[in-house]
C-alpha cells in the first residue's frame, strides 16, 4: 500500500467506442484531486480496438498501468486482477463505459475521509431504462435477497469505493466463482452510500444480458446461501406428506367403502410433480457439488499475460 494514494481499477472488454473520452473525464476528475493517483486498466480479452488504445493512453499518461489477461475471464475476475495489483489506500472500481460517472469520485473520497470503509454507488432510477431491463434488475436483486443469507444493496453496481483493508480482505477470499456484491456485503466494515443517475452508455453493448443476469443471480445465491438446499429439503417434506394423505384416504376408501378411488388425473399430475421436482432438486445438488468440484480444482481465477505498469509506478 502506497499511503494517501488512490487507485483507479478499470475492467475493459471490447470497449473502444468509450475508452478514450472515459480516460479524458477520469484523468480531469483525478487531477483536480490534488492527491497521488493510479489508473489500473484490466484488459479482459478484448478483441477490438481496446488493446491499442490502451497502449496509446498509456503512452500519454504515467499514471496508467495496463494488466493484459490471457482470454476472456469476465467482469468479477477482471476486477478482481485489478484489485490484487492495486496500491492504492483507497480504491475505486468503475466501468469505462461512462454510465459510471467518474466526477462522482470526489464525492466518494470524501465519505472515506468521513470513516465509511466501504463506499457503494447506487443507481437511481434511470426513465431510459427499458421496461425489461428494468424487469429483469428488479427480480435479479429480488431473487438474490431472498434466497441470499448476506443481504445485497439493490441497484448498485460494481461502481464503489473501497479501503485497503477491505481490499486486502477481498483478496484473501480465493473463491473460484466471485460475486463482488455479495462479497463487499459479507465483509461487515462500516458503508456509506451515494446516488447517481446512469448516463447514456457510449457505443458498445450492455454486458449483462438476461441469461448473463440469471447466471449471475445464481452465483451469488449459491455463494452465498444455502438456503435453496433448505427449499429442496422442505419441498420434499410437503411433497411426502401429500402422497401420505393421498395413500392413506385411498386405503381408507377400500376398507370401508365399496366405492373404487377415481382420480387417475390427479395421480399423474401428482407422478408429474414429483418428477419435475425430483429434476429441479438434482439441479440445485448440481450447482453445490459443481462448485466444490471447481473449488477444489484450484484452478487460478484469472492468468495474466502481460503487466505494463505506468511510469509514475516504477
Amino acid at each position: 500500500m502506497t499511503k494517501g494514494l488512490l487507485s483507479v481499477v478499470v475492467p475493459v472488454y471490447n470497449e473502444a467506442a468509450s475508452l478514450a473520452e472515459f480516460h479524458r473525464e477520469l484523468s480531469q476528475v483525478l487531477r483536480s484531486l490534488g492527491r497521488p493517483c493510479e489508473i489500473v486498466f484490466v484488459d479482459d480479452g478484448s478483441t477490438d480496438e481496446t488493446p491499442a488504445l490502451l497502449a496509446a493512453i498509456q503512452h500519454g499518461d504515467p499514471s496508467a498501468s495496463v494488466v493484459e489477461l490471457s482470454r476472456n475471464f469476465g467482469h468479477q475476475a477482471a476486477l478482481s486482477a485489478g484489485l490484487e495489483l492495486s496500491r492504492g489506500a483507497a480504491v475505486v472500481t468503475m466501468d469505462s463505459d461512462l454510465q459510471h460517472d467518474p466526477a462522482l469520485i470526489p464525492a466518494m473520497l470524501a465519505r472515506w475521509e468521513a470513516g465509511a470503509l466501504v463506499v457503494t454507488a447506487v443507481r437511481e432510477d434511470d426513465p431510459s431504462a427499458g421496461a425489461a431491463k428494468k424487469l429483469s434488475s428488479a427480480l435479479f436483486y429480488r431473487a438474490i435477497n431472498l434466497l441470499s443469507d448476506t443481504p445485497v444493496t439493490a441497484h448498485a453496481p460494481d461502481f464503489r469505493l473501497l479501503d485497503r483493508k477491505a481490499v486486502d480482505a477481498l483478496n484473501a477470499m480465493k473463491e473460484s466463482h466471485r460475486f463482488l456484491r455479495g462479497m463487499v456485503g459479507w465483509l461487515g466494515f462500516s458503508q456509506a452510500s451515494i446516488s447517481f443517475k446512469p448516463r447514456p452508455r457510449r457505443g458498445g453493448r450492455a454486458g449483462y444480458t438476461w441469461p448473463k443476469m440469471a447466471a449471475f443471480a445464481l452465483d451469488g445465491i449459491v455463494s452465498f446461501s444455502t438456503r435453496p438446499l433448505r427449499l429442496a429439503l422442505w419441498l420434499g417434506v410437503a411433497a411426502l406428506t401429500v402422497t401420505t394423505c393421498y395413500a392413506l384416504y385411498i386405503l381408507g376408501m377400500s376398507l370401508f367403502t365399496a366405492q373404487l378411488v377415481k382420480g387417475w388425473a390427479s395421480i399423474v399430475l401428482l407422478v408429474m410433480f414429483l418428477g419435475s421436482s425430483q429434476l429441479v432438486l438434482l439441479g440445485i445438488f448440481g450447482e453445490y457439488i459443481g462448485r466444490i468440484y471447481e473449488q477444489v480444482k484450484g484452478r487460478p481465477l484469472f492468468l495474466v499475460r502481460e503487466v505494463r505498469p505506468g511510469r509514475d509506478r516504477g
